[in-house]
């Protein structure tokens, strides 16, 4: 009996085209999952470069937002490596256990985690049991050409989605009659098929901090498929297979395959990343999807158009007029989505100069202005001569195109040099969180907690104990802040007590951002003051 069978008519597919594109719309606007910002490390225990009595029982580490471990190695001070298997976690804090008691000398606790937006974060905590000793290797850097092979296979990608993808939309349902720039469109298509898989591969190097070396084995692929970029990768697959089968397809059948690679780029580009990650994500991710479906829109029509125009293809001119009239739209909506991403990211005027995100904005600005000014050059001078079959028009307007086409390469550029810069939106959520210190001596501890953990006003809550876990209650405690190495003189301030078991130190100006060593000045009484001093690191 027959169960089911493929409804192979032009209805059939145009209906199957159909049901996958409002699959992708939904998938756009309610995305693969809840994501979070670009995770920070807000806190640890014990504190980097801290002085332990006795071994920890325990390692802990809070972040700003969620993470999941993928790396934990533990470096003795003989430099011998112990990786950590046992821990526990809720999302934003790690609890590691110490699998057993460690000997004096200086420890390395090598940590790599992932963010929910698909960003590997990792560090080294260095702490000390009983004396310092030399500080051993906490392993191997991670090789220096991973991060270009990432951009450079990202930009890859960006070229099919964009160029591939686009170009086949065009030739669907602007082109008519005019053909020109298959072979480039195929060729697009085909480089990002390639990228795609070996981007996720390149993503599990880099959240695991491996090197090239291990790009075939298991655990790395493993890793990549436990990330987000994972829905970008293979939703791009799908959107550059539908948009080869839309080449080989006879023209009738055509629209609705480039229609639905089209919405398929802006979901595989809003499943992950800086700007899909953002909050509230009912307005990031389709903010996304439309910026990217807007690039591939234009960008994809460059080529095949320029084709048509220097051959003179019949359906040329009205290939032409067709993109003339939809292209204002689709630019419109294109800057829209963009300032709207653009300040959710940024956030403040002046983090466009004071962080890489920002840096790469405003060269990212400077090209789009160039490509406004040339894309409205050629709607309004050479669109209507070239449409009237002047040549020199035709020939300056070809040209133009060409020159297009070079400033949204430079884009992509530009672009997938993000990857790599976390924005200043996660930037100040880390800056906010406090910093925290803890120091010892046999006669007294402390936990310190500067809130926020970033130059600038701030208030200090200091917790005092005795040396084996008691309460103090000393007549006054004095803080200390300072950075010689910086030529800042000592800041220092009276704590007061607000009755909670604590000491306050509130209105506190801190210049500037870095490692400064604080010192407390605890009177336990007239006759005998107890000093404690460790580093603390500030975040700009």
């Amino acid at each position: 009996m027959r169960y089911f069978a493929l409804d192979t008519s032009q209805a059939g597919i145009r209906r199957l085209a159909v049901a996958i594109a409002v699959l992708f719309a939904l998938l756009a606007v309610f995305g693969a999952g809840p994501a979070s910002a670009h995770a920070s490390l807000v806190k640890t225990e014990p504190a980097d470069g801290a002085m332990l009595q006795q071994s920890p029982n325990r390692f802990s580490f809070a972040f700003s937002e969620p993470v999941s471990p993928l790396v934990l190695t533990l470096v003795r001070p003989d430099g011998t490596p112990e990786r950590l298997t046992s821990f526990r976690s809720d999302g934003q804090t790690l609890d590691i256990d110490n699998p057993q008691p460690l000997g004096n000398g200086t420890h390395v606790l090598s940590w790599r985690v992932i963010s929910a937006d698909g960003h590997p974060v990792g560090g080294s905590l260095l702490f000390s049991v009983g004396s310092v000793s030399a500080a051993p290797a906490a392993g191997d850097a991670i090789d220096p050409w991973l991060h270009r092979a990432i951009w450079v296979a990202k930009i890859i990608l960006y070229l099919g989605l964009f160029f591939g993808v686009g170009g086949v939309f065009a030739l669907a349902w602007l082109a008519g009659e005019a053909r020109g720039g298959e072979r480039f469109v195929a060729a697009m298509l085909l480089a990002g098929l390639m990228a795609a898989p070996v981007s996720l591969g390149l993503q599990g190097l880099d959240a695991l901090g491996a090197p090239f070396e291990q790009f075939v084995q298991a655990i790395v692929w493993k890793t990549a498929f436990a990330t987000s970029f994972v829905w970008t990768a293979l939703i791009a697959v799908i959107a550059l297979g539908l948009g080869l089968l839309a080449l080989v397809l006879p023209r009738a059948d055509t629209r609705p395959f480039a229609a639905t690679a089209l919405i398929a780029v802006g979901v595989a580009l809003a499943a992950s990343g800086h700007a899909s990650a953002a909050v509230p994500q009912w307005l990031t991710r389709p903010m996304v999807f439309v910026h990217g479906v807007g690039i591939a829109f234009w960008a994809g029509a460059l080529t095949p158009l320029a084709v048509a125009l220097k051959r003179q293809t019949p359906g040329a001119d009205m290939f032409l007029r067709r993109f003339s009239l939809a292209i204002l739209p689709v630019v419109t909506a294109l800057v829209v989505a963009g300032i709207v991403l653009a300040v959710i990211q940024v956030e403040t005027v002046s983090a466009l100069v004071d962080t890489d995100y920002g840096r790469l904005l405003l060269a990212k600005l400077a090209l789009v202005v160039g490509l406004f000014a040339l894309a409205a050059t050629n709607r309004w001078a050479l669109t209507r001569p070239a449409e009237a079959g002047q040549s020199a028009a035709r020939h300056r307007l070809v040209r133009s195109i060409a020159v297009e086409t070079l400033i949204v390469l430079a884009i992509f550029g530009i672009a997938a040099g993000w990857r790599f810069t976390p924005p200043p939106r996660a930037l100040a959520i880390a800056a906010a969180e406090p910093v925290s210190t803890h120091m010892m001596t046999l006669q007294a501890m402390a936990d310190l907690t500067v809130t926020p953990g970033k130059a600038g006003l701030v208030s200090v809550s200091i917790m005092l104990m005795t040396g084996d876990f008691g309460p103090l209650d000393p007549k006054e405690v004095t803080l200390v802040l300072s950075r010689p190495e910086a030529g800042i003189e000592p800041l220092k301030r009276i704590a007061t007590k607000p009755g909670d078991g604590t000491w306050r130190v509130d209105g506190l100006v801190i210049p500037f951002p870095g490692r400064s060593t604080v010192r407390l000045d605890i009177l336990v009484s007239d006759f005998e003051m107890v000093k404690l001093e460790g580093p603390i690191d500030i975040r700009p």
